[in-house]
Parts: structure tokens; sequence; C-alpha cells
């Protein structure tokens, strides 16, 4: 059996070179790429297609969660450990509806990381103590009330321009980062919240910070 190919995700790079010696000390785990946004780690595991993506859940770019969705679409069989210093169920939950396989705590021992990730290669689910209990029976009485969310509306370019507005970025800042013009951001900002129902700047903070696209603590 060949070793765990492995994408690391992170925006710190010493987190990322961290994880990197962690993990490449594991004769079966192979790092075959590393992201410091969540627009590179959609792309890397769109083209490298890892058994494994192992991701912050807040990413500049493109959030975490965002990342796990398109994760889910182009490469169906790469699994998701979701890396975390929140442990809050609002993450926990949206990290598991996006389609994380793993949610660990940043806190948690070096040895919970590698048994979490060689659980969810065995098809298996892991949450981090003390998250579990919470976590899974939160996640099973939500599921059983499943409603459309308006997120789920919105398209891939309008994720990342919803993403970008909510960290500060202008309309040009955002054209110059995903080439398109700024009548063109306009536009999509328009329609975002037309679709989320948004009033205002602030109300789209709001709805960031709820969302899990924003840290809780600013």
């Amino acid at each position: 059996m060949g070793r765990t190919r492995i994408i690391l995700a992170d925006d710190h790079d010493v987190v990322r070179r961290g994880l990197q010696a962690l993990l490449e000390s594991e004769p079966d785990f192979h790092i075959v790429g590393e992201a410091k946004d969540g627009l590179e780690a959609a792309e890397l595991v769109e083209r490298l297609r890892p058994d494994v993506l192992v991701l912050d859940v807040v990413m500049p770019g493109l959030s975490g969660l965002e990342v796990i969705r398109r994760a889910c679409r182009t490469s169906p069989h790469t699994r998701v450990v979701v890396l975390s210093m929140y442990d809050t169920q609002a993450y926990v939950l949206e990290a598991l509806r996006a389609g994380a396989g793993a949610y660990v705590l940043k806190r948690s021992t070096s040895e919970e990381l590698i048994r979490a990730i060689r659980e969810v290669v065995n098809g298996q689910f892991y949450v981090s103590y003390p998250l579990s209990r919470r976590a899974i029976e939160a996640y099973a009485k939500r599921a059983e009330d499943i409603f459309l969310d308006s997120y789920e509306s919105l398209t891939n370019r309008e994720r990342e321009v919803l993403q970008l507005v909510a960290e500060g970025c202008s309309s040009s800042e955002i054209a110059g980062r995903l080439f398109i013009s700024p009548r063109t951001v306009e536009g999509h900002r328009a329609s975002i919240m037309r679709k989320l129902g948004l009033h205002s700047k602030t109300d789209l903070i709001r709805y960031a910070l709820r969302r899990g696209i924003l840290p809780l603590d600013g």
C-alpha cells in the first residue's frame, strides 16, 4: 500500500513548517503540497487530488469551509481534516456539514492529529475530545431538520467576493485578486446582498462571522 498523500493549508508559515516536519516523520505520510490561503488550497486539491487535506477552518482569500465544499466536488476521494483553534459548535457543525471527516483542535497532541488522519483515510469520522459527544449529538439533531441555506444559492465567484469583502478588501483590490473588473465585483456584491437578504456592510460582516467565514474574535 502506498503512502498517504497530504496537502497542508494554513496561512501561518510557522504552522505549516511544523506540520510538515511532524507528518513527514511518519513513514506512511507524504506531503505533496502546501497552501497559504483558501484559493490556493482549492486549486491544489483540484490539481493534485490528494488522499487528505489538512486545513485551518479560517483562511484568507476563501474560507476553509468553502475549500472543503469545493474539495468534495472536485476531488471526491480526498478526505478533509480540519485543524482549528476554535471549539465552538458553530465551527464544528459547519465543517461537518461542508464535508469534513475530522475536526481536530490545534491544542491537541501531535498523536491525535496523526490518529485523525489515519481514521479518515480508513473511512472513519473523528472529532477532538471534548468536542466529540456534543458535536455529534448536535449535528445529528440538526440533520433531522435540514433547511435550504441561502449561502448555498451563491455561485463560487460570489462566495469568493463575499470572503474578500468581509476581509475588508475594496472593489479594486478584489478585482485585482480575482482578475475581473471592479464593475463585475460590484455586480457580484449586489447579488450577494440580495440573495442573503443583507442591507449593509455591517450586515455582511455579521453574516460572515456567524457563517464561520471570519474568526469570531475578529
